[in-house]
Formats: C-alpha cells, structure tokens, sequence
C-alpha cells in the first residue's frame, strides 16, 4: 500500500508534517548480480579456451542419456545448493541444443 499524503496535524492516520518526495538516485547495490557486458564477454572467452570441467562434461553425457534425476543429484553435490544446481543444468542443456542445431 502506498504512503498517502500528510494531513499536517500531528494525530491520526496521515499525521505528519507535509513534504514533498525527493526522487534519489538508484542505490548501485541494485545492480547487484546483474553481469556486465565486458563479465559476459570474458566469461565466454575462458569458456571457449578451457572448455567444461570433467563433472560438467559427465552431466551432459547424463542429461543426453535422459538420466536428468542423476545430472542433477551429481550437480548438487558438486555446487553446493539446489539453485546453483538447476541453473548449471539449464546451462548445459542449452550448449547440447545449440551444438545439436550447428
């Protein structure tokens, strides 16, 4: 629910001394997460020298055998939580589809 406008009396619902609302600049711990074009890019280019690791490797070998249960039991361990685990699956199968239409 939105704050309403001040009445100026010092009682009641709205009590308060009437002001108007700064707009403020946004915080940059809102961006917090969001990767940058230049992360992004650099991310790609390891990606493409290093390769995947062997654990990530073994998962798309899993997730093309459609033991996708196993793919992300072996992810959870390897990443720690669930979420990670899920958003990593969801990375390799969207490298398998993509070297799947090239």
């Amino acid at each position: 629910m939105a704050p309403q406008q001040k009445s100026g009396i010092a009682v009641g619902l709205n009590h308060g001394h009437i002001t108007t609302r700064r707009e403020l600049k946004q915080k940059v711990s809102y961006r917090k997460g969001a990767a940058s074009k230049r992360t992004t890019f650099v991310r790609g280019v390891i990606r493409e020298v290093a390769g995947f690791a062997p654990y990530e490797r073994r998962v798309m070998e899993l997730i093309k055998n459609s033991k996708d249960k196993r793919a992300k039991k072996l992810t959870k361990k390897r990443l720690g939580t669930f979420l990670r685990s899920k958003k990593k699956i969801d990375e390799l199968t969207n490298v398998i589809a993509l070297s799947r239409r090239a």
